[in-house]
């Protein structure tokens, strides 16, 4: 389970890392906007907000990739440590914000899904 587990963290990662592309790269594009659902306006007026949320995801993937790449290379302790930080706090922001947006609740389980299903696996894996 722990190597599911780390499957499912990288997945949750590579998708921070497309995040990362749309808020800190593409925000004021036609594709950013038809995903987050923002006007041109507001996207001119969001875009310093949107490239520093941009890189929050993108540290949160660089966590969770170094991470699973010192588990492999024999430091589960610390790997590991790495990867609950960045998917559980990938899980506590998709928490966040359907706490706060009940109407995103579509977007924080996309948000939320692979994290929690990585934490899930990894805890089964260090338990058994």
């Amino acid at each position: 389970m722990t190597i599911l587990g780390l499957i499912l963290a990288g997945l949750a990662a590579a998708l921070r890392v497309f995040i990362f592309y749309l808020e800190s790269i593409a925000w004021t594009g036609p594709r950013a906007r038809a995903t987050f659902g923002t006007s041109e306006e507001d996207a001119a007026a969001t875009k310093s907000m949107a490239f520093n949320q941009g890189f929050y995801n993108l540290f949160l993937a660089l966590a969770v990739f170094i991470g699973i790449i010192v588990c492999l290379a024999g430091a589960p302790t610390v790997g590991l440590t790495l990867v609950f930080t960045g998917v559980g706090s990938m899980l506590a922001a998709a928490l966040v914000l359907v706490a706060s947006s009940p109407d995103l609740a579509s977007s924080a389980i996309k948000q939320g899904l692979l994290p929690l299903l990585a934490v899930v696996s990894l805890l089964i894996g260090i338990a058994v």
